[in-house]
């Protein structure tokens, strides 16, 4: 059984007022009453908004050996299924290094 619903008396405008007179608009909060806070935020060093530049680099060596060691599985080693599992894992290594690049 679904809850009553609430009951509203229909006032649409403040209590007090009525319909012809100009409503007053109070203003709460405003740029300048905003204090500032009191904690001080010290700014993020260089060197944690960028990555070094190894990390990328790293990132399109691993993808690419990744597609080199499945394709030589096709072209080379026919018999094996074991270049495809270590193209995975390199490939897996670059997707989580990826993660890592800013």
């Amino acid at each position: 059984m679904a809850p009553p619903k609430r009951k509203t008396t229909g006032r649409v405008t403040p209590k007090g007022t009525r319909p012809g007179q100009a409503s007053v608009v109070h203003e709460s909060h405003s740029p300048s009453n905003v204090a500032s806070s009191s904690r001080y935020t010290p700014p993020n060093p260089r060197d944690m908004t960028e990555s070094p530049r190894w990390v990328p680099v790293l990132m399109m060596v691993l993808i690419v050996v990744a597609v080199a060691m499945i394709l030589m599985r096709y072209l080379v080693w026919t018999d094996s299924n074991l270049p495809v599992v270590i193209g995975l894992g390199f490939l897996l290594a670059g997707l989580y290094v990826a993660t890592k690049w800013k």
